[in-house]
Formats: C-alpha cells, sequence, structure tokens
C-alpha cells in the first residue's frame, strides 16, 4: 500500500561509452531517462532520427515477414501463452546474423508483394473475361472491320431491341443501304450487335445506329472474344501457378519464424535507443543522463554502472515542486488490482496508494455480487488452470487472471452463505429426478436464502456500504493529518463522522427501519440523547467549519450550511449497494429459470439431454452476463462512491526505459 519512494538521478559519463550505459540501463528496466532537458552552450542534442529511422525500418520488415508466415504458415499459438523466453547466447546469435535475417526477412515480404501482384493481375482478368461475355457470339477477331468492299460495325446499344427495332432504325436513317444484322447478345442494360453493310453506306448506318445510342466495342484484339477468354483463362492458371510456388518458397522460411521474431525484437530495442540517445545532453566528449529511479534500485544501478565505466552517479530525492513518476508497490494479493487502480488514476505524489485497501472490498463486493458456489469453483478452477498451464503469460493478462481468480474464491465463500450452487440445480434434480417433492424446500445455506430474505440482505448491503465509505472517509483524515491539516481533519472528517453517526443512530430506532430490518429495534434514553448530541455537534462543526477558506463570517457559516446539504450524496451512495442486491438475486433468478425450462421435458432420456443442453447454454449465458456485470459494478463502486471520498489521482505512470519486447524475452545465460 505505498506509492514506490523515487530518486532523481544525474549521470555524467565519457561520450565513448554512451552506447554501453544505455544498453546496460535498457537491460535493468529500472530506469526513467527525462527528455527534452534545455540546452546551454556546451550541451546540445544530436541528431539520431536518422539512425532510429533505419533500424524502425528494419523492426517493420521483420514484422511484416513474421506476420506473412503467420498467414502462409500458421503456427500453434495462445492468447495465454505469452513470450517466449530465449537465452542471451541465442539472442547473441541472432544479433551476429542479423544481415543473413534480414534478407531472407526481406525476401519472405518481397514473395508475399508478388502473390498480391499476381492477385491483382487474376482480378483485373477476370475484368476482362466479364468483358468479353457479350461478345463470344462474334466468330471473328474482336479488331475486325470488314472486308474490302465491306464494313463490319460491332457495338451495344444501351437498352433491349429486337432485330426488327434495329432494321427499322436503319431502313429509317440510312433507307439506301443493305445491311446484315446479327444480335450477339441482349439484356434490359444493352444490346450487342454486329452490322455487316457495304463500305460505301458505312457512314449512313452507322449514323442511323448512334441515333438509337450505338457506340462501337472498345476492346481492340487480333483473336475472337473466345479466344481472348482462353488466353485470359490460360494467363490466370499460370498466375495461380506462380502464386502457389510462391506459397511454397514461403513455407521453406518457415523454420527461420522464431529468428526473425527476435531480430525484430533487436531492430526495436535499437531504435528505442537510439530515441532516447537523440534526447540526450552531450558535449564534445562527455554526455549527461538525467531522470528518476526508484529508491530501492538506485544502490544497485548506481554500483553496476560504477563498476564497469568511468561515471559520475549522483541522486537525490525529488523536489517537492517536480511532477515525479509513480510506482505502485503492493503486497503478491493486492498488486494484482493495481491495473483497476491506473484505469481510473495512479495516485499523485501526496496521496497513498490505495489499492491494498480496496482490494479486499472489491474482492468482498464482486463475490457477494455473483454469489454462487459454483460459478466461483469454475472461475477459480479455470484462471488459476490457466496460469499454471501458461507459466509465460504476459504479466498484465496474468494479474488479470489472478483477479477473477480471488473474486472466484471470494463467490464460492458467499455462493455457500447463501446456498446458490447453478442456482438452485440439486433441488431440481431432487425433484424430478429423484421423485422427492420437498426438495423445492431443501436448504443448503449456511447463513441464509436471499431470496427468502431479500430485505435481510438489503440491510447487510447498506452497513456493508456505510462500512466502504466511513473507510474512504478515515483514509481523507489519515491524508489530512500526515499533511498536518488539523483543521481539516476536524472539519472535514471528524464532524461528518459524528454528524452521520448520529443519523444512523437516530434512524436505527425509527419505524422506516423496522420496516426494513423486520423488527423494532429500542435505545435507551441515554443512547437516543448520545445520537442527538451528536448529531448536534457534527451538524454544528460542518456549519462552522465547511469553508475554512473564508474570513467572512457570514458567508462561512452559508456555506457551512451548504455543506450540510452533502449528506444526501451520502444516502445516495449508500442506496447505490443496493446494487450489490439487485446482481446478486439476478445470478440466482436466472439461474433458476434455465433450470426451470430444463425440467420441463420431464425425467427420461430425451428432458434428460435437453436439460443437460439447456443448463448448459444458461450457465454459460447467466456466467458471461453476470460476471460482467459484477466486474462493471465493482468498479463502479470503487471509483464512484469509494474513490470519491478520500482521493484524486492525477499521477504521472513511470516509464521506465526498458527492452520493450513484443516477441521474446531475453533470460542471460
Amino acid at each position: 500500500m505505498a506509492v514506490m519512494q523515487m530518486q532523481k538521478f544525474s549521470i555524467c559519463a565519457l561520450k565513448k561509452d554512451r552506447n554501453a550505459i544505455l544498453k546496460t540501463l535498457q537491460k535493468t528496466g529500472a530506469a526513467e531517462i527525462s527528455k527534452g532537458l534545455p540546452e546551454d552552450e556546451v550541451f546540445v542534442r544530436e541528431d539520431a532520427s536518422s539512425q532510429r529511422s533505419v533500424y524502425e525500418k528494419a523492426a517493420l520488415s521483420a514484422d511484416q515477414a513474421i506476420a506473412v508466415l503467420d498467414e502462409y504458415v500458421p503456427a500453434k499459438s495462445s492468447m495465454f501463452a505469452g513470450k517466449d523466453l530465449v537465452m542471451r547466447s541465442e539472442y547473441d546469435r541472432i544479433k551476429d546474423t542479423q544481415d543473413e535475417l534480414s534478407e531472407k526477412a526481406r525476401a519472405i515480404t518481397a514473395l508475399s508483394k508478388r502473390i498480391a501482384e499476381d492477385h491483382a493481375e487474376s482480378l483485373k482478368l477476370d475484368a476482362q473475361i466479364e468483358s468479353l461475355v457479350p461478345w463470344l457470339g462474334l466468330d471473328v477477331p474482336l479488331n475486325t472491320e470488314g472486308t474490302l468492299k465491306t464494313a463490319l460495325l460491332v457495338g451495344a446499344v444501351p437498352e433491349e431491341v429486337s432485330m426488327e427495332g434495329i432494321y427499322a432504325a436503319i431502313a429509317e436513317g440510312a433507307p439506301e443501304s443493305n445491311a446484315d444484322v446479327n444480335i450477339l447478345s441482349a439484356d434490359k442494360n444493352q444490346t450487342c450487335i454486329s452490322v455487316l453493310t457495304l463500305k460505301s453506306t458505312e457512314k449512313e448506318v452507322e449514323d442511323a445506329l448512334r441515333a438509337k445510342g450505338f457506340a462501337r466495342i472498345s476492346l481492340v484484339s487480333h483473336l475472337t472474344a473466345q479466344q481472348q477468354t482462353e488466353s485470359c483463362r490460360k494467363k490466370q492458371e499460370e498466375l495461380e501457378a506462380d502464386v502457389q510456388k510462391a506459397i511454397e518458397e514461403i513455407k521453406g522460411y518457415a523454420g527461420y519464424r522464431d529468428d526473425i521474431k527476435i531480430l525484430s525484437d533487436y531492430y526495436t530495442m535499437r531504435a528505442a535507443r537510439y530515441d532516447v540517445l537523440g534526447s540526450l545532453l552531450q558535449s564534445k566528449s562527455t554526455v549527461v543522463i538525467e531522470g528518476y529511479i526508484p529508491a530501492s534500485d538506485c544502490g544497485v544501478v548506481k554500483n553496476l554502472l560504477e563498476q564497469q565505466y568511468d561515471i559520475l552517479f549522483e541522486h537525490a530525492d525529488v523536489p517537492e515542486d517536480e511532477d515525479m513518476p509513480v510506482k505502485l508497490s503492493n503486497n503478491a494479493f493486492s498488486a494484482n488490482f493495481e491495473g483497476v487502480v491506473s484505469d481510473y488514476s495512479l495516485p499523485s505524489r501526496k496521496e497513498i496508494d490505495p489499492t491494498t485497501i480496496m482490494s479486499f472490498f472489491y474482492v468482498f463486493l464482486f463475490g457477494m455480487m455473483l454469489s454462487d458456489a459454483a460459478y466461483g469453483a469454475i472461475m477459480t478452477i479455470v484462471c488459476f488452470a490457466a496460469i499454471a498451464k501458461f507459466p509465460r503469460m504476459a504479466p498484465s493478462l496474468k494479474r488479470m487472471m489472478k483477479l477473477f481468480g480471488f473474486c472466484g474464491i471470494s463467490t464460492i465463500v458467499w455462493g455457500v452463505l447463501f446456498g446458490g450452487y447453478f442456482g438452485d440445480l440439486i433441488q431440481t434434480i431432487g425433484r424430478v429426478w429423484m421423485g422427492n417433492e420437498n426438495a423445492a424446500d431443501w436448504n443448503f445455506a449456511l447463513w441464509f436464502q436471499p431470496l427468502d430474505d431479500p430485505m435481510r440482505l438489503l440491510l447487510f448491503c447498506m452497513v456493508v456500504g456505510v462500512i466502504h465509505l466511513f473507510t474512504g472517509l478515515a483514509l481523507k483524515g489519515y491524508l489530512l493529518l500526515r499533511n498536518k491539516d488539523i483543521a481539516g481533519f476536524f472539519g472535514d472528517v471528524v464532524f461528518w463522522y459524528c454528524f452521520l453517526i448520529g443519523l444512523i443512530l437516530m434512524l436505527i430506532p425509527s419505524t422506516i427501519f423496522a420496516g426494513i430490518a423486520g423488527q423494532q429495534i429500542v435505545f435507551s434514553d441515554g443512547l437516543v440523547k448520545f445520537s442527538h448530541i451528536l448529531t448536534i455537534v457534527g451538524l454544528v462543526g460542518i456549519i462552522l467549519m465547511g469553508d475554512r477558506s473564508s474570513k467572512n463570517p457570514i458567508l462561512r457559516v452559508g456555506l457551512g450550511l451548504y455543506a450540510v446539504y452533502g449528506v444526501t450524496s451520502w444516502l445516495s451512495d449508500v442506496l447505490s449497494y443496493s446494487r450489490l442486491l439487485a446482481l446478486g438475486l439476478a445470478t440466482g433468478v436466472i439461474a433458476q429459470v434455465f433450470n426451470q425450462i430444463g425440467s420441463m421435458f420431464g425425467s427420461g432420456i430425451i428432458g434428460t439431454i435437453l436439460f443437460i443442453i439447456i443448463f448448459a447454454v444458461g450457465t454459460f449465458l447467466n456466467m458471461a452476463i453476470n460476471i460482467l456485470g459484477a466486474y462493471v459494478h465493482t468498479n463502479r463502486l470503487q471509483y464512484v462512491e469509494f474513490f470519491n471520498k478520500f482521493y484524486e489521482g492525477g499521477g504521472r505512470p513511470f516509464n521506465p526505459f526498458v527492452a520493450k519486447t513484443k516477441y521474446v524475452d531475453i533470460k542471460e545465460d
């Protein structure tokens, strides 16, 4: 439950050692290197963009080659598998053969480009074949214009026209001509024709046809349409053969996939080093590296660098007025919930890390919302089995799986307390398949069944909400005391505790509370009087200290009265915890509905088979919906209700200069 203490470091080293120092820092992954430091007359930045660009392009080429191999030679993979682990010696071997591997990567991408070009050419041929279909009835070459004394007009009219219509158009526009008309093809969009006439009347006949919208064929070839189609298909066969040949060549490179992955990561790390190198301040013979490092890692990194290089390593606490990166440090359980906090906002350097306290509430509330022991068991087994089966799982995914695994354990506990095992599956089996009419009354709840006593659960949810919110208020008090704001501690925390606790004590003996709890609670006169005094003390304190910044007493009291109005937000926050009841009941009710539907077909073989199918589908849907609902609403209770009481956030995440690889992790020999 802490924000790691950061220190600001500065390294002054010889320029000749800059690449080696950066490589060492990148390997440790412990330091964030500052960029954008101001230049002066001595220390300036050197442009390293060209070198960085070279390695970025090389990494991109390797990535493209891997994508091609994955497309044509798919390898077995899983989203849970994570990165491969390679030894440093293997990494160095790839580094030494980088030119040869880069050439292979370029050859793979060239083959992919060749395949793409062949496919594009084949598509063009498809279009050409399609355009030739209307002219397949023409048994002369497409570029035929006639003979010595005759002219052949080949073209199309943009509508469906009959033979008589064409002859009529020719007779009207060229009455002195003799023409022989053939309709090659026709549809509602166009009519393709060939017209044979004397050369002497060619112009008159064509003009007559143009009056109908006639246009000559745009295809030019010394082949007939049929011959041209066959030629296109032959070219397509050749292209397909070339594609298959290229694919076989790509498959021949499949054995280099792992090496090319390592090569890509090597180039990526080199590009990252040049990116940092271009941001460093350098003189003629020295280089300055500044940044932030966790105090716990500072001594180790300092000793490591001083043993290898001639450097001056200075470090000190980060000044109070400086924006410091934030890195969280939590125990093995709570660390899995850091993503929930970071998704909201990291704490500022003046705040505490709420992860540890939040994590226990998170698991507690999630389990209450799902509250089915069987569902929790499935979650727990699936999550921890996946972690065991895939030890190289990505850290962020592993933390998420552990989060749901722990929430599954909480769900088991709440399911046992509430007697939920796939809803009322046990009762359904007892009633339908065992013939026990009293099975519906079986009660396996260690505490009580929410469906039988929902008001009891609602009251418990409200109590949980008050505890959760009061914990947030206590954390606010801790922060105020840590910052030595005594007036704020009393005005914003102590008096609110008095006011709220007093109101709760006044509510408990009321008829409203009795209607919810199902029983009347009677306090002694002394306790009733104490609740009134506590409420008044809190109310007066809030009014007088609600706005401590104002020196005008009238304005201060007015703003204090307005602050008292904030009790309504407390009421709405507490009521928000009724979602614990709603989602808990929803899980059980939906499960019972599916069980009831499945049992409608009786206990025979067909009925049993149908029940199993309906039960399996219903369980999957119910778990999917309610696990998502529990996750969303548990987050909401943390973000909107809990954090709102003490947490502001706004911290900048710690961004260490580390080997950010995409495919492999490197292990030292």
